[in-house]
């Protein structure tokens, strides 16, 4: 059972319309709402099948701006708010709400049946969520209001969801009024006092410190140990309460927490466990929003005290969501403790580990504490699910470079049939992988085969697309290469080719593919990757690295020129690039990225692009590289892109799986994204998306709305050409691209 005192998201006045209070009741979670008059006393209640229970009745004389009154349910159950906690809970059997009442009817309480996880402001703490991370500043800002704010504002940069604090009122907390020269103390209770007495912030300072996490998008919490410093939280309106592990056994304090209703973090340190199911049953009793934190109350902590595999434990003993609240050195342990379960995580938070007072020697320092935040992302990202296997789009580039696949041995006419002997089993992987050779055998060809082909899926099924003539209302072509644009010339009707090219293509002899021109128009898709593994990168920081991307480019500008007789439609040919921005280990912090946007501009001013047109591409969050995943930082967000374009006269290939990748992983609006970036669009690269970093998939099986898509682009960029740019849609001879163009034509 829980009690919840914050009843706003519950209650509706008796004189409001039906109208309103259907508005309330869709807003708020519970799907209830209580209707009170003018004075807090309760009415009635309403829910959606009080609402539609009535619409029946009234038929088409409905009116929805009459008083919630002609709907309240008024044959409702109720408790009094100082009723035995237990005729509550009997209540809650069969119903999901009890309102709880006054003496004189006033509306002051709502029980609601106990759910999975814990909500702490914005915050939802279950077995799905984010590890909400506390940096415990605790009592470390030593008496400085101005080092507790700079302990907030270090916390936040690190990554923390939550600052807390500690408040204690030692005039009644401790037998001797809180005196540190008392010599009757013993040796530890003189130092505790003394620290305390010398390095605690007054309960106004306190307030600025909480004020100050808000305005830097922590939320605040505080531990009160004593009564007197729980009312003064009470007065400055704190969202939740953590319970120090020395008070766990304070079953007058547990009792006046539970009683605010407000959800409570309970740490377990120096307890056992009959302690432990004490205070849990304490805070069921009460109707209390709890979650449990494992602890060792040590400091600092000895590793082999830690034991960590007692939280799943404690989690079965709360019935709660469960956490850990570390005084270990180091984040190991910390890190360790969210693959075991725990959801909350908290460890102390200091500037300097030699400053007076024992938190200070188990705290983590900044950097350290950023760390800590980096590794329990990290983790949380590789848990992923237990759902069946798939295979990532980076495996799948691997599996292509790196497996094996069917291939035949002989030239074979379509309608022949296959035999075992004339497969084998040859790297690379782009074909029908090998355990798939008995499906093989026996079926007649579908299309002739030469010896060295790989077979592919489509061998195998029934329905694969055919190529042929398609129509679109704008410019389009295939990707290409050297070897097989003749080949898919003639498959189909495009009224232009984008050649890929490799960084070995660019030592090619063109004369011993271009024999004649052609009545089409081309484009050109410079490589990523040049010999000696050089990524072309135009705002590298090492000037020499960038130099060689710029030399790389102006090569691929020369190329360009020298296609370009062999194109009659030709005029100034785009070439489509990356212009680099990437990293390794994480994105960079966004105040960078205009200096690499300017880095960029002056690098292509350096390139010759004379009778050609450079186009820099749309890139996602986390591109695949040649095996592995970097972070990319430029070309990312519509409004960034829209100002390069605009402050130095460059069009862009807008590439619709990069940039809903980017949409889906940023949480922002793909209508908004296209809306913004397509006016500066030259070419386009259509393809699907999946997530956060599944990129060229076969359109229609990812996330895009092609219709909508398509209908927008009709609008922004009605003079964009595309290619459908599908992740190996040239295999198969071809068979992606023309799966693409099929499934396109309808909408564009």
């Amino acid at each position: 059972m829980i009690i919840d005192r914050d009843i706003g998201q519950y209650v509706v006045y008796t004189e409001d319309s039906i109208l309103h209070a259907l508005s309330k009741i869709t807003q708020a979670k519970a799907m209830i709402a209580f209707a009170v008059d003018q004075h807090g006393v309760l009415g009635g209640l309403f829910t959606n099948g009080d609402f539609l229970r009535w619409l029946v009745g009234q038929g088409s004389a409905a009116d929805l701006n009459q008083s919630v009154q002609a709907v309240l349910n008024r044959t409702y159950r109720y408790a009094r708010i100082d009723d035995d906690p237990v005729k509550i809970q009997n209540l809650l059997e069969t119903v999901f709400y009890v309102p709880l009442i006054d003496e004189v009817g006033h509306l002051v309480a709502v029980a609601r049946r106990r759910e999975d996880g814990l909500r702490i402001g914005e915050f939802l703490i279950n077995d799905d969520s984010p590890t909400f991370i506390i940096a415990e500043i605790g009592n470390n800002h030593n008496g400085s209001l101005d080092l507790a704010l700079r302990l907030i504002d270090l916390a936040a940069e690190a990554g923390a969801d939550c600052a807390k604090f500690q408040m204690r009122h030692l005039n009644s907390l401790y037998v001797n009024a809180g005196d540190p020269n008392d010599d009757r103390e013993n040796l530890n209770s003189q130092y505790t006092l003394d620290l305390l007495a010398r390095f605690s912030l007054t309960t106004d300072e306190l307030f600025v410190a909480f004020d100050h996490c808000a305005e830097r998008g922590l939320l605040p919490l505080c531990t009160p140990w004593d009564l007197a410093s729980l009312e003064a939280l009470e007065r400055y309106g704190m969202a939740a309460y953590k319970v120090a592990s020395a008070d766990l056994t304070n079953h007058e304090l547990l009792i006046a927490l539970a009683r605010t209703g407000k959800p409570l973090i309970v740490s377990t340190g120096m307890s056992i466990e009959d302690e432990i199911k004490q205070a849990v049953a304490l805070l069921r009793h009460h109707g209390a929003q709890y979650a449990l934190l494992h602890c060792n109350s040590t400091y600092p902590a000895p590793f082999k005290d830690i034991n960590l595999r007692y939280l799943s434990r404690l989690r079965d003993i709360g019935g709660s969501p469960v956490g850990y609240s570390g005084h270990e050195r180091g984040i190991n342990v910390a890190v360790a403790a969210v693959t075991l379960g725990a959801r909350i995580i908290e460890k102390h938070f200091t500037v300097d580990r030699s400053m007076e007072g024992s938190d200070h020697k188990v705290s983590l320092l900044p950097d350290e504490f950023a760390a800590l935040v980096e590794g329990v992302r990290q983790i949380e990202a590789a848990f992923g699910s237990a759902a069946q296997r798939t295979i990532t789009q980076g495996e799948l580039m691997n599996r292509a470079n790196l497996a094996k696949s069917l291939v035949i041995t002989r030239d074979l006419a379509a309608g022949d049939v296959i035999t075992d002997d004339v497969i084998a089993v040859k790297s690379p992987g782009r074909g029908l992988q090998p355990n798939r050779r008995t499906e093989l055998i026996g079926r007649r060809a579908k299309r002739s085969l030469r010896a060295g082909d790989f077979f592919y899926p489509a061998d195998v099924d029934d329905d694969a697309v055919q190529p042929r003539a398609y129509r679109f209302r704008r410019a389009w072509g295939v990707p290409v290469r050297y070897h097989d644009f003749k080949f898919m010339l003639e498959q189909t009707n495009p009224d232009l080719l984008e050649f890929h090219l490799s960084y070995k293509d660019m030592e090619k002899d063109l004369e011993a593919y271009f024999d004649a021109p052609y009545d089409l128009d081309f484009a050109v898709h410079s490589p990523e990757l040049f010999a000696g593994d050089h990524l072309l990168d135009l705002c590298a920081d090492d000037a020499a690295y960038r130099q060689r991307s710029i030399d790389e480019l102006n090569r691929v500008c020369a190329i360009t020129r020298a296609l370009t007789p062999f194109f009659t439609r030709a005029t100034r040919p785009v070439i489509i690039t990356n212009v680099g921005g990437f990293t390794k280990d994480g994105f960079l912090d966004p105040t960078k990225r205009a200096r690499l946007y300017d880095r960029v501009a002056e690098a292509l001013v350096q390139v010759d692009a004379t009778g050609v047109e450079i186009i820099p591409q749309t890139y996602p969050p986390f591109p695949w590289l040649f095996g592995g995943q970097f972070y990319h930082n430029l070309f990312l967000g519509a409004d960034d892109i829209a100002q390069f374009c605009a402050t130095y006269n460059y069009r862009i290939c807008l590439d619709t799986s990069h940039s809903k990748l980017a949409c889906n992983h940023f949480g922002w609006s793909f209508k908004e994204f296209i809306d913004t970036t397509a006016p500066h669009a030259a070419h386009l690269h259509i393809a699907d998306a999946r997530g956060v970093d599944g990129e060229g998939v076969q359109v229609g099986d990812g996330d895009i709305d092609f219709a909508a898509l398509a209908a927008d682009l009709d609008q922004t960029a009605p003079r964009a050409s595309f290619i459908p740019e599908i992740w190996q849609g040239h295999e198969n001879d071809g068979l992606g691209f023309w799966t693409a163009l099929e499934r396109l034509e309808s909408h564009f």
